[in-house]
């Protein structure tokens, strides 16, 4: 991505290719002017103690771009000026007839908040972040997959997953640690993010900053356009709930704004499809809607205008299924997933080295009667052995000594009871 200032692209800094630059003017912005000005309307109304600073800080913009707009709102009679603050700063207040244009405007849009980026401003710098991305580290990939015990030949399909980037198709039976896996992989990618608070397209704005998704992390101290958050690689997990009105925008009558939708909030991370077969439409019709975006990177949302845009789809995609992959797919989309992987039911010696490990996790003794004890029980119940149930045992073992305020300690006596409340036998 160039440096420029026109709206298709994104200025960046001189140092860090990858950091928003300020705008330096209203132009810079690479939106309408009129959509600025609404939207710095809609912000005044909303600060009984209106300053140009107050109103910058809420529209994310620099003081003298906000006090550009803010004059342009007095010379429109939209405002008036109560007291000067300083050069470049004053006191504003809402008049009777601006009162009459935010009802106006608040019936179209609802939104206020840091003003948007443009559409290609964001997909200009999805790329560039991709196309920066470093090449994955073996020993950062072990460190991420350190807690799960998985054969040297799944930890390499692994690795490769998280260096390419490319889509993977998870199996196998329940608790065998699919789940687990797929937060690993989010763990072993590398770097932080820049995403903007929210983008616009045909005076639409589309909220893509997600407190509940994204974890911000430190700014640098230079100056940056502050329409832009510094995030943690997102990881988004979707399951039952999934349905395909969910993977378009989602429109609200009442905010009058839209929302993204979540694959769109996790570009730049990981986004796990759990579950896979137990959503309430078919799996073919839910794939179908992937076929395009995992062949071209590029996803197709529709506004409630009907208009199509063009939105970046990059991220690491990861389907995890315990149902047999050929019953809910087939062979087409098969090719388009970069990856395959099989993760089967772990065999006596996996599972000791687990529960070896989840008990040392919790500063507890390890005794060999402990493993007995559970293989004991297993063979007694003819009981399939699941990766996650050395750590729901023990974890159920500290339940009852907090419960019945026990010295925290692992005995065959507490793994008989954690074994009966668990498995109800």
């Amino acid at each position: 991505m160039e440096k420029q200032t026109t709206d298709d692209k994104v200025n960046l800094a001189e140092d860090d290719p990858l950091v928003p630059v300020s705008p330096k003017n209203v132009e810079a912005i690479g939106l309408d002017y009129g959509f600025l000005a609404d939207l710095t309307l809609k912000a005044v109304s909303t600060d009984t103690n209106c300053t140009s600073e107050h109103i910058a800080d809420k529209i994310k913009l620099p003081v003298p771009i906000a006090e550009n707009l803010l004059q342009h709102l007095y010379r429109e009679r939209l405002i008036e000026i109560l007291q000067r603050e300083s050069l470049q700063s004053h006191r504003y207040a809402l008049l009777d007839r601006g009162w009459e244009r935010v009802k106006q405007l608040m019936s179209v849009s609802g939104y206020i908040g840091p003003a948007p980026v443009s559409l290609d401003a964001y997909a200009a710098a999805v790329r560039l972040t991709e196309e920066a991305r470093k090449p994955a580290k073996a020993e950062v990939v072990a460190q991420a997959f350190r807690d799960l015990v998985l054969p040297e030949n799944a930890l390499q399909t692994l690795g490769l997953v998280v260096d390419s980037r490319r889509s993977l198709l998870l199996t196998g039976p329940p608790g065998c640690g699919k789940t687990s896996t797929a937060k690993a992989l989010h763990a072993a990618l590398e770097g932080e993010i820049w995403i903007p608070y929210a983008i616009e397209v045909d005076r639409q704005v589309i909220r893509i900053f997600d407190p509940h998704t994204h974890e911000p992390v430190t700014t640098p101290a230079h100056r940056y356009d502050k329409r832009w958050i510094k995030i943690k690689r997102p990881l988004v997990i979707v399951g039952g709930e999934l349905t395909i009105e969910a993977m378009d925008l989602i429109y609200s009558d009442t905010v009058r704004f839209y929302e993204a939708p979540f694959q769109v909030k996790s570009n730049g991370g990981v986004l796990l499809i759990d579950d896979f077969g137990r959503q309430r439409i078919a799996p073919r019709d839910l794939l179908n809607r992937w076929i395009i975006p995992l062949e071209n990177r590029i996803d197709y949302l529709t506004l409630h205008t009907g208009k199509k845009i063009e939105i970046p789809f990059e991220q690491l995609l990861v389907i995890a299924t315990n149902l047999n992959p050929r019953d809910l797919v087939d062979e087409a989309f098969l090719r388009r997933m970069g990856y395959r992987l099989t993760l089967t039911a772990p065999s006596i010696d996996t599972y000791a080295l687990i529960l070896r490990r989840y008990i040392a996790a919790h500063d507890l003794n390890y005794e060999p009667e402990l493993l007995q004890t559970l293989l004991n029980r297993y063979r007694l119940e003819n009981r399939e052995m699941k990766s996650c149930e050395p750590r729901d045992l023990v974890e159920r073992c500290l339940d009852i000594c907090r419960y019945e305020h026990l010295p925290k300690k692992l005995t065959s006596e507490l793994l008989e009871r954690a074994w009966c409340n668990y498995f109800g036998t």
